[in-house]
């Protein structure tokens, strides 16, 4: 592939859809009804409005820092090391939301999220020697799962067991 056809607007339009298509499953999984609010939250949580406008800023940045990623690849292989990696990410993300919010297990949940931050992590490494803005770009998503994680840890340890456990 040539870098032309590389930095065009295709790599922006397919990041953008990839992006908005993570985020809108995610937020049709998202269920915050009763059995949510029912739940035990730490003092330390932030309120639920934050959440929409912190997944929609750590989305766009992952939507950027795969556009960057794609334009600085020289190889056809490490694109698609590029789009697995994303499209793995966006899987374990959407996983999340399913066992959090649909089979409301958050302990499954919490067992999960390692993977997630892992495959953050693996994409920050992997993106670092194709492009170091690419990888730079995806340090918030790190650590606002990281953040998730630690607040995964709670509502577990405050709301256990859970049905099935």
């Amino acid at each position: 592939m040539t870098s032309r056809r590389a930095g065009g607007w295709a790599p922006v339009l397919a990041a953008a859809i990839a992006a908005m298509a993570v985020a809108g499953l995610g937020a049709a999984i998202t269920d915050l009804g009763d059995w949510y609010h029912s739940l035990r939250q730490p003092e330390w949580k932030p309120p639920d409005w934050l959440f929409g406008p912190a997944w929609t800023l750590i989305f766009s940045l992952a939507a950027l820092s795969g556009v960057q990623a794609w334009r600085a690849a020289s190889q056809t292989n490490q694109r698609a090391r590029i789009i697995a990696l994303f499209v793995l990410n966006g899987l374990l993300n959407l996983i999340w939301s399913v066992l959090f919010f649909r089979l409301h297990r958050p302990d499954w949940a919490l067992a999960e999220v390692g993977f997630l931050w892992l495959s953050i992590l693996l994409l920050i490494v992997t993106l670092r020697p194709i492009s170091k803005t690419a990888s730079w770009l995806l340090v918030p998503y790190l650590l606002w799962v990281a953040f998730a994680a630690l607040l995964n840890f709670a509502v577990v340890r405050l709301n256990a067991p859970f049905a099935g456990a």
